[in-house]
C-alpha cells in the first residue's frame, strides 16, 4: 500500500509540474497574442523590437509570475515556499560559481551535441537579432529583469519545487531541468532533430540553475545566474555580429 502510494504521489507530481509549465506557455501565448492581435488589426506594424518587448512583458513578466503566484495562493503557500529572502554572502558566492558553471556547461553540452554530427536548431530571438542586433540591447537588462527572473519563479520555484516533493532533491532538479529546456521547443526553428539537439544543450545549464536553487533555498540565485548566463550569450551574439561574424548556435 505504501509504494502504491507513493507512486500515486510521484505521478501526480509530475503531471502538476507539467500542467504549471505547460500553463505558463499557454498564458504567456494567450497574453502575447491579446496586445499584438489588436495592434495589428488597426493597422499598426508590429517590428521585431516591439514583439519581443510585447513577449517578454507578457511571458516571462506578468504570465509566468501570475501563474506561479497563482499556484502559490492556490495551494495556500508563502513565499517560503519558492525561498524568496534576500540573499547571503554564501548565495553570492554560489550565484558567481554557478554563473561560471553555466557557460562552461553550454559549451560543455555544444561539444557533446556536435559529436552526435546533428546541428542544433537556433532560437527565434537569435533569427531576429541577426536582421535587427539592437534588439539585444534590449535583451541584455532583460536577462536579469525579466527573464532570469520570471523563469526561475515559474520553473524552479513551482515546478521543481513540486518535483522535490514528489522524487526528492536530485530528481526534482533532474525532471526539472528537462522540464524546462523541453518547453524551449517552440521558440526554435528547424527540423526536429536539431530541436532536440538543442534542448540537450540547454539541459546543462539548466542543471546548474537548479543545483543552484536546491543547493540555497534562495530564487534569488538561480533568477541571477540564469539572468547573467543569458545576458552573457547575449553580449556575445552582438559583439559577433557588430564584427560581421557568423552567430554560434547557442541562442
Amino acid at each position: 500500500m505504501a509504494d502504491a502510494a507513493g507512486s500515486t504521489g510521484r505521478l501526480r507530481a509530475l503531471a502538476v509540474a507539467l500542467a504549471v509549465g505547460i500553463l505558463g506557455l499557454v498564458v504567456a501565448f494567450v497574453l502575447g497574442a491579446a496586445v499584438v492581435l489588436p495592434l495589428s488589426l488597426a493597422g499598426i506594424e508590429v517590428g521585431a523590437t516591439t514583439l519581443i518587448v510585447i513577449s517578454l512583458v507578457t511571458g516571462q513578466g506578468i504570465a509566468f509570475g501570475g501563474v506561479a503566484l497563482g499556484y502559490l495562493r492556490y495551494r495556500g503557500l508563502g513565499r517560503g515556499y519558492i525561498g524568496a529572502h534576500v540573499p547571503s554572502i554564501l548565495d553570492g558566492v554560489t550565484a558567481v560559481i554557478g554563473y561560471g558553471l553555466a557557460l562552461v556547461a553550454v559549451f560543455l553540452g555544444a561539444i557533446l551535441i556536435t559529436l552526435t554530427q546533428v546541428e542544433p536548431a537556433e532560437n527565434q530571438v537569435g533569427t531576429i537579432a541577426v536582421e535587427n542586433p539592437e534588439v539585444l540591447l534590449l535583451l541584455i537588462p532583460a536577462s536579469f529583469l525579466l527573464i532570469g527572473p520570471g523563469e526561475e519563479l515559474l520553473f524552479r520555484g513551482v515546478v521543481q519545487g513540486r518535483l522535490r516533493e514528489g522524487f526528492g532533491p536530485v530528481l526534482g532538479v533532474l525532471l526539472a531541468s528537462v522540464i524546462f529546456a523541453a518547453i524551449h521547443f517552440t521558440a526554435l526553428t528547424g527540423g526536429v532533430g536539431g530541436r532536440l539537439a538543442t534542448i540537450g544543450i540547454l539541459f546543462f545549464p539548466s542543471l546548474v540553475f537548479g543545483s543552484a536553487y536546491e543547493l540555497t533555498d534562495n530564487i534569488a540565485v538561480p533568477a541571477f545566474i540564469h539572468g547573467a548566463y543569458n545576458a552573457t550569450l547575449f553580449t556575445g551574439l552582438y559583439v559577433v555580429l557588430q564584427s560581421g561574424g557568423t552567430p554560434p548556435g547557442l541562442l
